[in-house]
């Protein structure tokens, strides 16, 4: 009996790993096991797998968007502004 759950468990697991790229599949991964490592204290422990793998993902997800938003702010911060007027060269004595 739990040789089947183990099984549907790493099936779960392998199926979104290949479906979900990057870092998405790494969130389902590390969320399915703490998921299931969970549910299986009170016997869910393929309906724990699934709904840590959602949440990992989603954490992993917004992680990101974060990550991205701060790396074009920074990127903008870097840019000289368009339209901006130039310092005036010193003259040459």
């Amino acid at each position: 009996m739990k040789l089947k759950k183990i099984g549907a468990v790493l099936s779960i697991c392998g199926v979104a790993a290949l479906a979900a790229p990057g870092a998405e599949a790494k969130g389902c991964i590390r969320g399915a096991v703490a998921g299931g490592i969970a549910g299986h204290a009170v016997h869910h422990g393929v309906i724990g797998a699934a709904a840590g793998c959602v949440a990992a993902r989603h954490y992993y997800k917004q992680k990101a968007k974060q990550e991205q938003q701060q790396q074009q702010m920074q990127h903008q911060q870097m840019q000289p502004q368009r339209g901006a007027p130039a310092a005036a060269p010193t003259p040459a004595r």
